[in-house]
């Protein structure tokens, strides 16, 4: 019997954003001079390292969960295409491939700075479901009994064509035409019991029901899923038809949206990955003040990611983020502040996105998800203040070099003590 447990999904936009331009820039300046303070090696078992928790998609990278697949490989995905008895396809498996590929390769090549290959392999012709598209009832929320009807057909339709036991991930493609396909539907549905087939367990399905063509980078999104990356926008409650759904990240991360400007993983992401080495992180785990130069995550080289934990299970990520790469849209460069929390559910907010202009209009353009969001990145001369579990932190961007990397200064003090 297959129980479908978790189903995640990309998030829509209700409504196309249309507001006027307002141009944010830069002054390209020179990082001041800094010295190396108490920071601390990043690594296994570190004070950085933040714990894993029961929490679904749990943000902590002391361990890695050995239920998914970790990318810091080749891997390999099946691509399958399900078409129905009442419809007949209007597009090709070919075009419909194309549509996901190279794209989605091409995006986790660049942000995993080649570390990380995904293979996909069409299976270039249509399989006919049993039943009729509207007999499974796909939607948003779908209902467990119809969800694992249709799961079960899918792989029974799929088993005489394709040996499963090739594969790292399965991809199950519907004819988008098809009347009863929801393009809201597309998710990843882990089980609670994997299946089995041809020999090997499968432990989680990517459902796609994409329009053709697709959202951009809506298969990267589910993909990151398998690779126990959480959701990070804000679902709002049904009953909120207006609410926002990108209040906790905006445009920053693939995980918080597909449609974002800047859609680079987080450092943290990263990090937690594979993609990130311990001499690229810097752990503020002590008291005092420190310096450090981070380079763009677009950028393979240099120090990516300073992390100041505050509890064992949270903390602030620091990065640097700039136009290039995966981030090539991004409106506003500058070093981005984030608060990390690994008992944080998927969807409930594990990461959230420091604003340095809360009551500015941000980036708007046609595009953006959240324009509040989109110039949250902290530029040259600004500081970032909290005080949190006795703690008091200070993070200030001291300049930005001619090579593009900027330079921060991070105070870290018990409550008690003077302000820096």
């Amino acid at each position: 019997m297959v129980r479908p447990q978790v189903p995640e999904g990309v998030h829509r936009q209700p409504r196309l954003r249309r507001t006027g331009a307002l141009l944010t820039s830069l002054s390209a300046l020179i990082a001041t001079t800094v010295v190396a303070g108490p920071a601390v090696a990043a690594g296994p078992g570190g004070p950085c390292d933040l714990e894993r928790t029961d929490a679904h998609h749990s943000e902590g990278l002391d361990t890695w969960n050995s239920r998914y697949p970790r990318p810091v490989r080749r891997l390999d995905a099946a691509m399958v295409f399900l078409s129905f008895p009442d419809a007949k396809p209007r597009v090709t498996p070919a075009r419909l491939a194309a549509d996901h590929v190279p794209a989605t390769p091409d995006f986790f090549k660049r942000a995993s700075y080649g570390k990380f290959a995904l293979r996909v392999h069409p299976l270039r012709r249509w399989l006919t479901m049993p039943q009729r598209s509207t007999a499974y009832a796909i939607q948003r929320d779908w209902n467990a009994k119809s969800r694992a009807a249709y799961l079960r057909d899918a792989i029974a339709s799929a088993d005489p064509h394709l040996d499963f036991g090739r594969y790292d991930l399965v991809y199950l493609v519907a004819d988008p035409d098809a009347p009863g396909v929801d393009a809201d539907a597309t998710k990843v549905v882990n089980f609670e019991k994997p299946l089995r087939a041809d020999g090997v367990d499968l432990r989680r399905l990517v459902t796609v029901f994409e329009h053709h063509p697709p959202d951009r980078n809506v298969l990267a999104h589910e993909t990151g899923h398998v690779f126990d990356l959480p959701d990070l926008y804000h679902r709002p409650k049904d009953t909120d038809a207006s609410a926002e759904w990108d209040t906790y990240v905006g445009d920053w991360d693939l995980m918080g949206s597909q449609f974002g400007m800047a859609p680079d993983p987080f450092g943290w992401h990263k990090w937690k990955l594979g993609w990130l080495g311990a001499r690229q992180i810097a752990c503020a785990a002590r008291s005092g003040v420190f310096a450090h130069t981070l380079s763009p995550l677009n950028r393979p080289e240099g120090t990516k990611l300073v992390f100041v934990p505050v509890s064992p299970s949270t903390g602030y990520a620091i990065e640097a983020r700039a136009s290039g790469g995966n981030d090539e849209a991004i409106c506003k460069p500058g070093v981005l502040i984030s608060r990390v929390d690994t008992g944080v559910d998927s969807g409930g907010g594990p990461v959230t996105i420091m604003d340095s202009t809360p009551h500015g209009r941000g980036c708007t353009r046609e595009r953006n998800v959240h324009p509040g969001l989109s110039d949250a990145a902290y530029a040259p001369g600004e500081i970032f203040r909290t005080e949190t579990n006795g703690l008091r932190i200070r993070v200030r961007v001291t300049g930005r070099d001619a090579a593009g990397d900027f330079g921060v200064e991070i105070t870290r003090r018990a409550s008690g003590g003077a302000r820096g």
